[in-house]
């Protein structure tokens, strides 16, 4: 009984910390949290935060400031569809999982871009997607990139050659591009995001 009072406890700490999380687009600090949960002592907020780190709720950044981890609004695993012919499926629940934690691999190092422009469209990238982009990454021959080519930014294949490296776009209708002078690669593309409307 002791254990399932404690386990509601904690679940009700998490729940209002996923709320203070999606209000405030940010995690509490220590003391917020201790409002948060009414915990009075920080030795407390101390072993509250060892304790969802530890069931992976949440994280420490270099710095030690807290940083979402499945707690970013994990979604219920229904089952898999089907995307040939029609089958027969039930929905049953599978799993859940946050959408952050799926996407992105090195949160510290990841950062989101709005795509704007068509070169990238047969690699399935279109306007009004989001790239979810590395800076941790090492890049690759292959990889599709954000750089800063010359002064101007751009997202392409990166292609490395005998005689340089080479940007490529994913549309016929754009010319590779080739740096003059600098080049310099922000980061790699990791993820796309498209919501329907």
């Amino acid at each position: 009984m002791a254990q399932s009072i404690t386990d509601d406890k904690l679940r009700s700490r998490i729940r209002e910390l996923a709320r203070f999380h999606e209000k405030n687009r940010r995690m509490p600090s220590y003391s917020e949290l201790g409002e948060l949960t009414g915990l009075r002592s920080k030795n407390a907020v101390s072993k509250l935060v060892d304790r969802l780190e530890e069931l992976k709720v949440l994280a420490r950044d270099k710095t030690g400031r807290l940083v979402p981890g499945s707690l970013a609004s994990p979604v219920r695993v229904l089952g898999t569809v089907e995307a040939g012919f029609p089958s027969p499926a039930e929905e049953e629940l599978i799993d859940t999982l946050s959408l952050d934690e799926l996407l992105i691999q090195n949160r510290e190092a990841s950062f989101l871009l709005n795509v704007s422009g068509d070169s990238m469209s047969g690699a399935g990238i279109l306007p009004g997607d989001m790239v979810i982009v590395d800076r941790g990454r090492t890049p690759k021959s292959g990889d599709i990139v954000v750089a800063e080519v010359d002064g101007q930014w751009t997202m392409k294949y990166l292609r490395k050659r005998s005689d340089g490296v080479v940007l490529l776009p994913a549309n016929p209708k754009y010319q590779p591009i080739k740096p003059k002078s600098e080049l310099k690669i922000a980061g790699v593309v990791t993820a796309v995001v498209r919501k329907y409307k």
